[in-house]
């Protein structure tokens, strides 16, 4: 079994770092799940990522009280903004921005009500 939450972890830790990058590939839910598999898979990993000076601070005030930074909430609300524009701009259909709409408000609401880390 460890081998299989090791490939999970590292599945998902790729999935945070290219959700970095990309507005809507969401960058901590994918740390979290990292962090648990390598809990069960990999010590050296799983303390790698907690003490990781970037990620490791985002991990601990969402496993302390499921908080967001202030600054991880602008920017994830700065990145849905660009992306919904840039649908706006580049003429995609209004099914879709429709269906954007709905999904990227929850996605806001759900990171706005959640405490401030």
């Amino acid at each position: 079994m460890r081998i299989i939450w090791l490939i999970g972890g590292l599945l998902s830790l790729g999935l945070g770092m290219i959700g970095v990058v990309l507005p809507l590939l969401p960058t901590v839910p994918f740390l979290l799940l990292a962090t648990f598999c390598f809990a069960r898979s990999s010590d050296r990993l799983h303390h790698w990522l907690l003490s990781h000076k970037v990620f490791g601070p985002m991990i601990e005030d969402w496993n302390r009280s499921g908080a967001i930074r202030p600054k991880a909430k602008k920017a994830a609300t700065l990145s849905i903004v660009a992306v919904f524009g840039l649908s706006l701009v580049l003429g995609v259909k209004t099914t879709v921005l429709v269906i954007q709409m709905v999904v990227l408000s929850a996605v806001l609401f759900f990171i706005w009500t959640r405490p401030s880390g």
